[in-house]
């Protein structure tokens, strides 16, 4: 039986990136993209494309009994610095499409399910170098209590109904294909294009701040793996750490010094600070590379050659 794939959040961050790597994995028609606005010309043209508002429950349904789907990518998401603004909207859309994708699956409507968990579900009272995968868990931000709280409940669902449900905590993204879309580490992308177009950037984080951050080649790389691994492979249903690399912006700005050395960083910390300093430095993923022989392939070095060579032009 083939299989049909749904990605809701399709023109996101993440989204637009998973999307084209899932259509040249199992081919464009069995992957239909969704997402509540249209989103670029190649991914539009790229194979079938749905609005749906994920919040929707029936309109949802409709979708994948129509497409016959097995497996969903919830990539739908209102981030960190962005729920901050509007606490309500990011929780009603984080736990509301998570809810009705749980709930499809729990009736058999879909076979398994990817959702994104995020560092931000710690906060300042967990051990910050090489968090573990099991450990203290405040979360201080919308979005990491969105997050926290989504674990929960995708361990409950696979406990209690058998929901084939999997998760990882991404780190922060770095990509050259796609803007950001409102996260706190933003920065670690914008860094490089005011580096190529302006030969200098002002950092919203003091220079000092170390956060776990991965090239998004990794990530979509990740997202994949876990979804291809055998059920019995799974053993955290919660959501897996997921680590590459830790940096902070005075290192990203050297390694960007390394090719264009005129290039100059400037620091005007903002309230993204405060939701920073509440997250890990460094991340410890054992549990994944031990369960589904998960490893990175990309740090600081490699990341920056990568982003300013498809940049530049």
């Amino acid at each position: 039986m083939e299989k049909y794939i749904l990605i809701i959040g399709a023109c996101g961050q993440i989204g637009t990136e998973l999307t084209w790597a899932l259509r040249s994995k199992y081919g464009n028609d069995r992957v239909i993209a969704s997402d509540i606005r249209e989103g670029s010309e190649s991914l539009m043209e790229s194979g079938p494309f749905e609005i749906l508002d994920a919040t929707d429950y029936n309109a949802l349904e409709e979708v994948i009994a129509y497409y016959e789907i097995s497996e969903v990518y919830l990539m739908a998401a209102m981030l960190s610095a962005t729920a901050e603004k509007f606490p309500m909207r990011a929780w009603n859309l984080n736990m509301g499409s998570l809810f009705n994708v749980l709930n499809l699956g729990k009736e058999k409507k879909i076979d398994k399910i990817f959702w994104p968990s995020s560092i931000a579900v710690f906060g300042p009272n967990t051990p910050k170098e090489t968090t573990p995968q099991n450990t203290i868990m405040e979360p201080s931000t919308v979005y990491g209590i969105s997050k926290q709280s989504g674990e929960r409940w995708c361990e409950y669902y696979f406990n209690k109904f058998g929901v084939d449900v999997r998760s990882i905590r991404y780190p922060g993204l770095i990509s050259w294909k796609t803007m950001p879309g409102g996260g706190t580490t933003d920065y670690a992308v914008d860094i490089y294009h005011k580096a190529l177009s302006e030969g200098t950037y002002t950092c919203f984080l003091k220079e000092d701040t170390k956060l776990p951050m991965m090239f998004m080649d990794d990530a979509i790389r990740a997202t994949i793996q876990i979804m291809e691994a055998d059920t019995e492979a799974i053993k955290v249903r919660s959501a897996y750490n997921l680590s590459a690399m830790s940096f902070t912006p005075i290192q990203v700005a050297k390694s960007i010094q390394n090719h264009i050395p005129d290039f100059k960083i400037l620091y005007e910390p903002d309230f993204r600070q405060a939701i920073a300093d509440s997250w890990p430095s460094s991340i410890d993923d054992s549990d994944a590379q031990n369960d589904w022989n998960w490893k990175a392939e990309f740090d600081l070095e490699k990341t920056t050659k990568k982003m300013l060579k498809h940049l530049k032009p």
